[in-house]
């Protein structure tokens, strides 16, 4: 297997990525809009966590009546910032597409959040239906990177930049403290907005976006390094080595018993079922549970959708398989470079911030 261009949930044709965030005047906090194709995405859902907080879950149930969702909204804001995904469907109404129904449509927009409250400073500085509009407007704009931009490892991780925050195409961040990952902590860490993608001999695309907002740790305890890069592809985690252990031993995160979250999206290019997209987001979370440590907490309200966008044809059985194991591991990839891209601030450190000897270098 090999990355997409982008080693993103872009990588999938038709899906596009918007984030939006507010940081000062008491705010850290943002949204991340995932947009479907016009015809829609086909969609599951899984949720392991015991504190979601989550809309329209129910609908992707297979036996419910939807098939597709027109976009997946992920949030800071705990409870308070489901009201981002209002901001999205007014925008896809006004684009007319959603459901149709007599006199118009209804746009399906399942959601799902982390809780962030209180990160900038303010406990009520949380996302909103404006927020989220701009998230989608930012979706919009995105398009995939030409040859000329494409995703590289020898680049995507330069010391000059903030641990490559800064995306491949000039500017627009795709990894990091950016959307819903804004305020996010994972295990004593600044979490983020992580993605990963994978590319099967066959042609098949299976791409994971993770918010990584944990309560776990995100480390290996053994020797600190990032327990999600030992997924990596060849090449993509090159440029780390186990940090000095005395750095390691150094490490000692405020355990203070928080509510967190992570949650995300899994996709494919493949024909499936909602049934068969369930799988996905469920195999998922065996990555973020590879990746995080422990996972799916009384705190931790850990959500995965799964898509697919049905441009390729349906999988055979052993095709399915290897799209499930290569999803596991593009969630836990995506967990690893979320947490790497992340910018460290006050009481939240960037990893490379604690453990600097873990940049080898230039891969």
């Amino acid at each position: 297997m090999r990355a997409g261009a982008t080693n993103s949930l872009m990588d999938v044709a038709g899906l596009r990525v918007g984030h939006a965030q507010r940081v000062g005047g008491g705010f850290r906090t943002g949204t991340t809009v995932v947009l479907a194709p016009e015809e829609g995405a086909v969609a599951g859902v899984d949720v392991r966590g015991a504190a979601p907080g989550t809309r329209e879950t129910e609908l992707l149930d297979p036996r419910n009546l939807v098939e597709r969702v027109n976009a997946v909204v992920l949030s800071g804001g705990s409870a308070y910032g489901l009201g981002t995904a209002c901001g999205v469907l007014e925008r896809l109404a006004d684009a007319g597409l959603g459901y149709p129904v007599a006199g118009g449509v209804v746009p399906i927009v399942p959601a799902a959040v982390i809780f962030d409250l209180g990160r900038g400073g303010t406990f009520r500085a949380t996302p909103d239906a404006a927020l989220g509009a701009a998230a989608y407007d930012a979706a919009t704009a995105a398009t995939a990177y030409d040859a000329a931009t494409a995703y590289d490892a020898a680049t995507a991780y330069d010391a000059a930049t903030t641990h490559g925050t800064s995306a491949p195409d000039g500017g627009r961040a795709i990894n990091g403290s950016v959307g819903a990952g804004t305020g996010a902590v994972a295990g004593g860490l600044a979490g983020g907005a992580g993605s990963a993608s994978a590319v099967l001999p066959d042609g098949t695309t299976v791409a994971a976006l993770a918010i990584v907002n944990a309560a776990g740790s995100v480390l290996d305890p053994h020797d600190a390094t990032l327990s999600g890069a030992r997924y990596g592809l060849p090449g993509e985690f090159g440029h780390l080595q186990p940090p000095d252990p005395e750095q390691a031993r150094a490490w000692r995160p405020d355990l203070t018993p928080a509510f967190n979250t992570t949650i995300g999206v899994v996709a494919t290019d493949l024909t499936l079922t909602k049934a068969q997209c369930g799988k996905l987001a469920a195999v998922a979370h065996d990555g973020l549970a590879r990746a995080i440590r422990p996972a799916h907490t009384m705190t931790d309200g850990d959500t995965i959708f799964g898509l697919a966008t049905c441009a390729r044809p349906v999988p055979a059985h052993d095709t399915f398989q290897d799209v499930l194991a290569a999803t596991a591991d593009a969630f836990s990839r995506a967990v690893a470079h979320a947490v790497l891209a992340a910018t460290g601030r006050e009481g939240a450190p960037a990893y490379l911030d604690v453990f600097p000897s873990a940049l080898r270098g230039r891969p």
